[in-house]
């Protein structure tokens, strides 16, 4: 069953649940028996977990402003350099 919107002159935007593939442009309105015509909307798609949400938006977030990292955050043991690294010229 998939639900469709329709939208009424006289009461507003109300819904069905149909079979698939089966709406008709318009539909009889429940409140007044009017013919109210087909509108489409956004899917009604399953909410996600907050931490879940944040993560996904943080992840987007990164893609455009990353953060930039210059030192190890504190707490954390620092690695041993890498002898190849030894050779780079620092700041």
């Amino acid at each position: 069953m998939a639900t469709y919107e329709y939208d009424c002159p006289r009461c507003g935007r109300f819904e069905t649940n149909q079979p698939i593939g089966t709406a008709s442009e318009s539909q009889d309105c429940p409140g007044c028996r009017r013919p109210a015509r087909r509108v489409f909307s956004a899917p009604h798609l399953t909410t996600v977990p907050r931490q879940l949400a944040a993560a996904l938006e943080r992840e987007e977030r990164s893609g455009a402003e990353p953060e930039v990292v210059t030192e190890v955050p504190p707490g954390r043991p620092q690695p041993a350099p890498h002898p190849v690294l030894s050779r780079l010229p620092r700041p």
